[in-house]
């Protein structure tokens, strides 16, 4: 799978494209063999995979994707620390077909894209810390 090397790029691809999501796991050959991901409280296998949407929203209006993009990214950057340095963020298309326990959509019919670069995880922090260094990623185990 090709890698994603700058927030730009990866803009770039959300400008063009609707119906993304970005996945924090292993990667799809781990997902996809039985893509399903796990409630960790209660252990339930839930109907998709785990991911989290790029489509932007009409209320962002006219403000830099980069900057939609960082945001998106960060709020997840904690999990290669708290679950597994294995852990890295991939970019995929699919349908939505539920919720998760978070309210995180849950995906099916899973077309893989991209690697999203360590550089373009980089870059995000950078952008969010940019604007207000005070912006909490949804980390609960600080």
């Amino acid at each position: 799978m090709p890698t994603i090397d700058s927030l730009d790029e990866l803009a770039g691809i959300l400008a063009g494209r609707s119906g993304l999501y970005v996945r924090w796991s292993m990667g799809p050959a781990a997902d996809l063999p039985a893509p399903a991901s796990r409630d960790e409280l209660t252990g339930i296998e839930l109907p998709g995979l785990s991911a989290n949407p790029l489509d932007v929203e009409p209320w962002w209006g006219e403000r830099p994707l980069p900057t939609w993009a960082a945001r998106r990214l960060y709020d997840y950057s904690h999990l290669p620390r708290v679950k597994d340095r294995r852990v890295r963020p991939w970019l995929l298309h699919g349908r939505e077909c539920g919720r998760g326990p978070d309210n995180e959509p849950l995906v099916a019919d899973v077309e893989p894209l991209d690697w999203i670069g360590a550089e373009v995880i980089e870059e995000a922090l950078g952008e969010v810390a940019r604007h207000n260094d005070s912006w909490g990623s949804l980390d609960r185990r600080r």
